[in-house]
């Protein structure tokens, strides 16, 4: 046995490179608390490294990390809580550990002694995510146009590159970046302002459009790819932004009026249907199921000049699609969450098409402004619906996408501070419908999120980066083209 501790003690030594290995003078049952919290979490296989801050005090910190059960891989030493682990390193920790758990060994120097903490332990799934996450960046107020942008962030190291920005085109407006099924080679996104139009991405070819064909009362605004490619639902509103001077909402988004129609991306026709066009309703929020037969939506009353805000309320809705007809079925309300005095945002259909997940607010549907906002899923199987207790937290929780494997979901979130928008991501099992704890995208410096004043916007998960971003700025001055109606 002792023969084992010094060929222990020598092996750590060796680890350690100058850095002088320290056992433990005395244990703590306790987990040291840390920031980003990457404690009992699920990490995908081909994460970047969870830098973090320990936050307990001390003169010094030594952190050991490895798979459970088995010797430390590396070890961290730091004279300050800032815990920045190598790349290398922790790439080779991720294949060792695949399908296991690993641990972090935190020991801090107290009073001249060290101090070992219970081991934080996190697993390891062997599936991995989708390589980048593409994103928005804006001032968190949302009605500041002069800097933002949409950008894309490797999953698998920190390198965060711009696909537009609106500094190289006149500082107009970017939104609603839309890709299918997690790939950028069908894209598009909104240009508003004077070089106004929508930029779509298809059969390697990026044009300049506008959908609005003739008898349209209104523009495009959010959007979902057919699985095909050939067609993109849009939901076309009218949307106002109200301020409040109190109150914990201090900006109001709503719809006054908002109906779906359906663009060919092919033919630059675009056509809808009375059972989802008119005054009676505002349909938003179109979803393709991933069959492409489905087009989920939420549906609210038709607004009324008078009518109050916060009586506007969504439901779940579908309508089925023929794709050979280009002909739309029946309404059908899957759940009246307006019953509830609820309303619906966001639903997005899981790879798979067994599971759905939404935002569930008070009312409206600009859930990113509703503390309230929360996550469900709907078990599109039983329409058995539940809330994500395991994810939701005190503040908004709102808008999300599914990895395309179906394993992984990305969310906005502002349960830091209330005020801006952050991306978390959380494990999903596809054959129970559970999720695992929901961590923060990592940083190199975690301290980053303490002093950047942006806010991320309609993260989502794609599986290749889009590389050639310079042309859609390109295109951005070229002249639209008009869509017409389809009889």
């Amino acid at each position: 046995m002792k023969t084992f501790n010094w060929i222990y003690c020598l092996l750590l030594l060796w680890m350690t490179s100058c850095h002088s290995y320290h056992p433990a003078d005395r244990e703590v049952a306790e987990t040291p608390v840390i920031f980003p919290d990457y404690s009992a979490v699920t990490f995908p296989v081909n994460i970047a490294p969870p830098n973090f801050v320990i936050q307990e005090e001390g003169e010094g910190y030594q952190v050991e990390f490895g798979v459970v059960e088995a010797n430390p891989s590396f070890i961290v030493h730091t004279k300050k809580p800032v815990v920045q682990i190598p790349a290398k390193k922790w790439g080779k920790l991720l294949d060792d550990a695949s399908g296991k758990e690993v641990f972090f060994r935190i020991s801090i120097k107290q009073k001249d002694e060290w101090v070992r903490y219970a081991d934080i332990r996190n697993t390891i799934s062997p599936q991995p995510i989708d390589g980048y996450l593409a994103y928005r960046l804006l001032y968190p107020g949302y009605e500041l146009w002069n800097e933002m942008g949409v950008y894309q962030r490797d999953l698998s190291s920190y390198e965060e590159t711009p696909i537009v920005e609106n500094r190289n085109f006149g500082l107009q407006c970017v939104n609603c970046h839309t890709f299918n099924a997690q790939s950028p080679d069908d894209m598009m996104m909104h240009i508003r302002g004077a070089q106004g139009g929508t930029l779509i991405q298809h059969n390697g070819k990026i044009e300049k459009i506008n959908p609005k064909a003739e008898g349209f009362k209104y523009g495009p605004t959010y959007s979902s790819w057919h699985p095909s490619g050939k067609y993109i639902a849009f939901s076309t509103n009218e949307i106002q932004q109200f301020f409040h001077s109190a109150g914990q909402k201090a900006i109001e988004v709503s719809d006054l009026g908002a109906d779906l129609m359906i663009y060919d991306v092919e033919n630059h026709c675009s056509f809808t249907d009375s059972l989802v066009y008119g005054d009676e309703f505002m349909e938003t929020f179109p979803a393709w199921s991933p069959n492409g037969k489905d087009l989920y939506f939420t549906r609210a009353q038709g607004y009324q000049k008078g009518m109050s805000l916060d009586s506007i309320r969504y439901d779940l809705c579908k309508v089925s699609f023929d794709s050979s007809t280009e002909k739309l079925g029946a309404p059908e309300v899957l759940f009246q969450a307006s019953a509830q005095s609820k309303s619906v945002s966001f639903p997005c259909i899981s790879p798979d098409g067994k599971y759905l997940m939404f935002t569930l607010s008070d009312y409206g549907n600009f859930s990113i402004w509703h503390p309230e906002s929360e996550l469900y899923l709907m078990n599109l199987n039983s329409n058995e619906i539940r809330p994500l207790v395991e994810v939701n937290s005190d503040d908004v929780d709102s808008y999300h996408t599914w990895s395309s494997n179906g394993h992984w979901f990305v969310f906005s979130s502002k349960r830091m501070d209330g005020l801006w928008a952050r991306p978390y991501f959380a494990s999903f099992n596809p054959e129970t419908g559970e999720t695992g704890k929901p961590f923060l995208l990592p940083q190199k410096d975690p301290l980053f999120y303490d002093n950047y004043t942006y806010t991320y916007n309609r993260p989502e998960l794609i599986k290749e980066p889009v590389k050639n971003g310079k042309e859609f700025e390109r295109i951005i001055s070229q002249k639209a083209v008009q869509a017409v109606g389809k009889p």
